[in-house]
């Protein structure tokens, strides 16, 4: 009797250590784990790539992807017909929503050109009226050659090309003179869009010197602080505050009627 509760005695404690030694060799896998884990981790984060200029998927990322897509074909366009490469780009960007618009993804079609008298293949798509006529191109390359013939070909664009070809605000206000658009903003919208993306530079490759922007610069250093380029972000009072000079002063010395000002402006200091 006494050997046999020995014998239990001595099975119960076997039985306890067996079961402890596997739950300290479970702790110690999972600690592993863990820490291989916590290094695989730490290696990623190491070698994933430095954010781009602007958020992926943001309207400023989707821009930046457009121009890097199209800058070429813009300049090789500007080569042949003489149309700023900055305003080709920025007219992309503006009548295509920078590529995601329908009637781009459905017919390569960038700039919103109409059927007039084309021959080729046509989609229809909601604009002025319902279910209008717009030209189908096979290639987006296509659609960027029909916009410079459909310029260089029309009489009525004919005084845009007697411009500069590096003044883009000539260039987009001579659009709209001309009948390009009827929204009285349009000239606006792409002086915007090329500051904002400084689409100048690629003219500048172009006609080999400096763009405006730069001459500008240029002028406003040589010449002190008599003269201020707006910037993003500026308002005639910040402007005011910055040159120890009443909002009042910098209206009447350039014939402001109102506090508005843009992007690119030069305004006289002194």
């Amino acid at each position: 009797m006494y050997k046999i509760k020995l014998y239990k005695i001595f099975v119960g404690l076997f039985l306890l250590l067996f079961l402890a030694s596997c739950g300290s060799k479970k702790k110690v896998v999972t600690h592993r784990n863990e820490e291989k884990k916590e290094v695989s981790t730490k290696k990623e984060s190491q070698s994933s790539p430095k954010r781009e200029s602007a958020p992926r998927g943001s309207y400023a990322n989707v821009v930046e992807e457009y121009v890097a897509n199209f800058y070429e074909i813009a300049q090789d366009e500007m080569r042949l017909y003489k149309i700023p490469a900055s305003i080709t780009l920025a007219q992309g960007i503006l009548e295509s929503g920078a590529g995601k618009g329908d009637l781009t993804r459905r017919a390569n079609n960038h700039f919103g050109i109409k059927c007039h008298d084309w021959e080729g293949d046509k989609v229809y798509h909601d604009d002025d009226r319902s279910q209008e006529c717009f030209r189908k191109y096979n290639d987006p390359k296509y659609s960027y050659r029909d916009h410079s013939l459909f310029l260089s070909q029309r009489s009525r664009y004919a005084d845009l090309f007697e411009l500069d070809p590096d003044d883009y605000e000539a260039w987009a206000k001579g659009l709209r003179a001309a009948g390009y658009a009827t929204d009285r903003l349009y000239p606006k919208k792409l002086i915007e869009i090329i500051e904002r993306y400084n689409l100048d530079r690629f003219d500048s490759e172009v006609l080999g010197k400096t763009n405006r922007r730069e001459r500008r610069e240029v002028a406003v250093e040589a010449n002190g602080s008599n003269y201020y380029i707006v910037q993003k972000g500026d308002t005639l009072y910040s402007i005011s505050k910055r040159n120890n000079i009443t909002v009042e002063d910098l209206q009447r010395i350039n014939n402001l009627a109102n506090n508005n000002i843009s992007i690119g402006q030069e305004l006289i200091l002194k």
